[in-house]
């Protein structure tokens, strides 16, 4: 099972049977979909267990009113649970900082919240955000998981991946450092159309084409990601880290 042109990996070699879960963090309710949903379908299907934690309801910065506010977040949390059960993710944890607004929290706080997630869930994979996307959350939710999954003592995480989340990766236009150079590349030629489903159920967030967050731009995204690896459809990733435990073929890891 290829992962990546430069680093074609197994993710049986990537986790350990130890470890319990593979574990999606992202920052608001449709991140776990436009990054990886077509990856989180496909681990479903091989028989992963997976949990996707989202860290704020959304919606709060963009609405005028309280009463507003609170229907909105009611239809993304309704959202939320339709994805996650198109896409076979069996349970969801999500968390209320402010939509946004990260960055007006200190950051120990949702590191600690990370920290949890970790404990509990005793994840050997994680994704998670870009560090150099475009919106502020995206970015303090990677360095929350970064700082939470350090490689120390007894921390179950092996493998940390980061996605690309259209409108905000690609929009920081080089300015938010570093750039997105994805390295590792899942075929979800099978999942596209779990994952475009699962979008759908996010009704509101959806935009109409030529927008990145559109079906259209998702798909045509998936294709190009695809042909940077000789497959029809994929999404990329960034390889934060990944430690080889002890047991691992060498020569499996490499091309």
């Amino acid at each position: 099972m290829n992962l990546g042109i430069r680093s074609p990996l197994r993710l049986s070699e990537m986790v350990t049977v130890m470890h319990k879960c593979i574990l999606a963090i992202v920052a608001h309710p449709d991140d776990e979909v436009l990054g990886c949903g077509g990856t989180l379908a496909r681990l479903a299907d091989e028989g992963w267990p997976l949990v996707a934690a989202v860290l704020s309801a959304g919606a709060t910065s963009r609405l005028p009113g309280r009463e507003e506010e609170r229907r909105q977040q009611a239809a993304l949390k309704d959202a939320l649970g339709q994805a996650a059960c198109i896409l076979g993710v069996k349970e969801v944890r999500q968390f209320d900082f402010p939509d946004n607004a990260f960055d007006s929290v200190p950051l120990l706080e949702i590191v600690r919240v990370v920290e949890t997630l970790v404990q509990e869930c005793c994840p050997s994979v994680v994704f998670t955000h870009h560090s150099g996307d475009l919106n502020v959350d995206h970015c303090v939710t990677a360095r929350a998981v970064l700082t939470a999954t350090r490689p120390q003592g007894r921390n179950p995480v092996r493998t940390v991946l980061s996605f690309e989340v259209p409108s905000s990766t690609e929009w920081s236009f080089g300015g938010v450092l570093p750039a997105f150079t994805p390295n590792v590349f899942f075929d979800v030629t099978a999942t596209l159309e779990r994952k475009l489903a699962a979008m759908e159920a996010y009704a509101q967030e959806g935009r109409p084409f030529p927008h990145p967050r559109s079906l259209e731009a998702l798909r045509m995204l998936s294709g190009v990601r695809g042909s940077a690896c000789g497959l029809q459809a994929a999404e990329a990733f960034m390889l934060v880290r990944h430690v080889v435990g002890a047991g691992v073929c060498l020569g499996n890891l490499l091309p």
